[in-house]
């Protein structure tokens, strides 16, 4: 069942979501992380919210933000260091080209690691976002990879405890990041002990790829750590509900998931800018259920035979039947 996987959701979820256009947001949702948590506590199901440092915890507050989640019973499953929305971020991260920048990330980095640490949470997820160019001749590729490399490495050596993990990401808000599709992280990191992907399915989909082979492809290498869910038009990270546009491809993603034996979280990464944040995340958990529940009523051998059939007509009948029509006769 479903619910041997733990469901959790980014805080900002129940944010106002603002973008580039609207600044102040479009409403909707809490202004702080404590009425944040009172719109996520609504949905039923949820187990754990992601924060970002110094977003919502700090040196200051830390004490404070364990109380609050201790007494909500709700888990912190990821803390986020914060990469990409200061100025001093602007021309790289953890592979800027400036070792004083480079310096900076890495203690931010290690600052999240301790956070994550006193709030019991296992998990700090790496998002290079700032990490790439945007211009021909604007970047020496050979010592980014190297200064991306070294960089995980010393912080996933900071804290056993604690598990570094990486997230890809085609494009945004570099024309091109360093560590853009599933083969880069993979090849990334190679031989770095105590780390793992963060595996965002809609950035999966922006940068052309099968979602579900990505995860099998991860699972292969002992990288699957975490699941972003969210849904997109592959041309850009747009954040959608769960399952809106792609809901043949989640149904493929929920087998191999099965099939691969992931436990994780199933953590919701969506923006829903315009719409009432509750139920946008309980409409996105449904999905999740109602997906695990026709992979379940089908069963996997069923399934795994219509695969090694690599027939298109049997599986065009196969994915009917989980969606609730008639098979293939």
């Amino acid at each position: 069942m479903y619910k041997k996987y733990k469901l959790g959701a980014c805080l900002p979820t129940f944010g106002s979501c603002a973008d580039r256009f609207c600044l102040s947001g479009y409403g909707k949702g809490g202004s702080t992380m404590e009425e944040m948590l009172e719109l996520a506590k609504k949905v039923n199901g949820l187990d754990g919210l992601e924060l970002v440092s110094n977003w919502h915890v700090n040196d200051k507050n830390i004490r404070y933000v364990a109380k609050l989640f201790k007494d909500n019973g709700i888990e912190i499953c990821m803390i986020v260091p914060d990469l990409w929305t200061q100025a001093k971020w602007g021309m790289g991260s953890i592979a800027a080209p400036f070792a004083k920048t480079r310096k900076q990330a890495v203690q931010e980095i290690k600052k999240s690691i301790d956070w994550a640490a006193e709030l019991g949470c296992g998990y700090v997820d790496v998002w290079p976002g700032q990490d790439g160019y945007d211009y021909p001749f604007q970047a020496d590729y050979q010592d980014a990879w190297k200064r991306l490399r070294e960089a995980v490495e010393e912080c996933a050596q900071y804290n056993k405890k604690v598990r570094v993990l990486v997230e890809y990401k085609l494009k945004e808000p570099r024309t091109h990041c360093f560590v853009s599709n599933v083969a880069k992280v993979i090849l990334l990191l190679q031989g770095i002990k105590n780390t793992g992907c963060l595996l965002d399915v809609g950035h999966s989909l922006a940068a052309g790829e099968n979602m579900a082979e990505a995860a099998a492809l991860l699972a292969d290498n002992r990288m699957l750590s975490y699941l972003h869910l969210n849904d997109n038009y592959c041309m850009w990270d747009d954040d959608l509900l769960v399952s809106s546009i792609h809901v043949v491809e989640y149904l493929e993603l929920i087998y191999w998931l099965k099939r691969l034996k992931y436990e994780g979280w199933l953590t919701l990464d969506i923006f829903p800018y315009r719409e009432d944040k509750v139920p946008a995340a309980q409409n996105s958990f449904e999905w999740i259920r109602f997906l695990f529940e026709r992979i379940e009523s089908t069963g996997m051998e069923k399934i795994e035979n219509v695969i090694k059939s690599a027939d298109a007509n049997m599986v065009s009948g196969l994915v009917r039947e989980m969606l609730g029509g008639k098979a293939l006769k």
